[in-house]
């Protein structure tokens, strides 16, 4: 499915942010620009644990942009800003994204929100999750100032 996901959301991302790249997995996709490795400040599409998400039962998709640094004080630096500009990234996002702690790993940051017990089947799945990457990429990319 993650396959589908990356071909998708690289004809819905603009351009003009720069030289998309795709990572896909077998549980999961990550995005990013211009590097040819993937940096620890992607964007990312993957299934997560239920045991990490409150009110899933089975499992959990979370999509939007994440802070890996092995170093915690550069995940909450790069996260700063976008707090700082949530009225911007907002009314776009919508309720369900969520500034803050990455889901299962402590240090981790993340702007992102959870699809609880999502039917994998569904065969618009891959559709709707490109679209919504792609607009966590559109809104967040311009606001980020650790870009690389």
């Amino acid at each position: 499915m993650f396959d589908q996901v990356a071909d998708a959301v690289r004809g819905l991302v603009p351009p003009e942010l720069g030289s998309f790249r795709t990572q896909a997995r077998r549980w999961g996709l990550k995005a990013w620009f211009d590097l040819d490795e993937c940096p620890r400040a992607h964007y990312e599409a993957q299934v997560v644990s239920a045991k990490h998400v409150p009110g899933a039962e089975v499992l959990a998709i979370e999509v939007g942009f994440h802070l890996e640094h092995p170093d915690d004080r550069e995940n909450a630096a790069g996260l700063r800003p976008l707090v700082a500009a949530e009225a911007s990234w907002r009314e776009e996002l919508g309720p369900d994204a969520v500034a803050g702690p990455f889901l299962g790993r402590k240090g981790w940051c993340r702007l992102s929100e959870a699809w609880i017990d999502p039917d994998l089947g569904d065969p618009e799945l891959c559709f709707e999750l490109a679209d919504r990457l792609a607009a966590y990429v559109a809104v967040v990319e311009p606001l980020r100032t650790d870009r690389r």
